[in-house]
């Protein structure tokens, strides 16, 4: 019972978690709401992609992400983490451009806004006291990628992000990469199918970009603040995401 388990957990590790709570349904708050809406609706454009495209976008989603998790990693001893505005920004930019250009932009645009989103995510690590080159936590922010993205619906239920914990080895982090881009990939057809039409696929890629660079920020927030609280306060870590889905629950109700 979720109850039992909030009940055994400290006042000062049920702040914390009040507050992760906070963090996670400001995620979904209006804008997010708005674009949704919009995404339901950009479902609809996806036929009007090309057929190839369309029957690769999880091959290409894949590509993207693991070229993407390498480029990011690389990255990070050249140009430190930056502030979340920042990241923002550059993500903002890179949709308007992208979008400027119809779908040829949009295609060249994605694996630089992934990467930045990675980069993003690996410093949501670092600032929660986590080694983004750390085998396991490159894992962790792949598992960010795999909340329901921000063209999804999502009712704070799906935490199972949050959880799943994988045996580390050499091939893992690929397998895990496999299983995250198709729901990558539903999400990001949705994109460029909004960023499709030149000039106001601009102001779709700026918006959407922005405001999955936020989304992501805010579950990495999360997923990092979790894995924390579970070292700190020494609870265990399913303890604590039950007693956040306990939140997510009574906020619906």
């Amino acid at each position: 019972m979720p109850n039992d388990v909030t009940q055994a957990i400290p006042v000062d590790a049920e702040a914390e978690l009040d507050r992760l709570a906070a963090r996670y349904r400001a995620a979904g708050g209006p804008g997010l709401r708005l674009l949704t809406a919009l995404g339901g609706r950009a479902e609809g454009l996806l036929d009007r992609l090309p057929p190839d495209l369309r029957g690769g976008l999880g091959v290409a989603t894949e590509r993207a992400l693991t070229l993407a998790m390498r480029t990011a990693q690389g990255s990070r001893g050249v140009i430190p983490d930056q502030p979340g505005w920042i990241d923002t920004a550059a993500t903002t930019a890179l949709g308007a451009a992208g979008g400027l250009g119809g779908l040829p932009g949009a295609l060249v645009e994605l694996p630089a806004t992934t990467t930045v989103l990675l980069r993003s995510i690996q410093g949501g690590a670092a600032r929660a006291g986590f080694d983004p080159g750390a085998e396991n936590v490159q894992f962790d922010c792949i598992r960010v990628f795999a909340a329901a993205g921000p063209l999804a619906h999502d009712d704070g239920a799906d935490l199972g992000f949050l959880s799943l914990r994988l045996t580390l080895t050499g091939a893992t982090l690929q397998k895990l990469i496999a299983s995250v881009s198709p729901r990558l990939a539903t999400a990001m057809g949705q994109k460029l199918a909004a960023q499709s039409v030149p000039l106001l696929g601009a102001v779709a890629g700026a918006g959407t970009n922005y405001l999955y660079t936020r989304y992501y920020q805010e579950m990495a927030h999360v997923h990092f603040g979790l894995r924390r609280l579970s070292i700190d306060a020494d609870i265990p870590h399913p303890e604590l995401v039950a007693g956040l889905a306990a939140r997510m629950r009574a906020t619906l109700r």
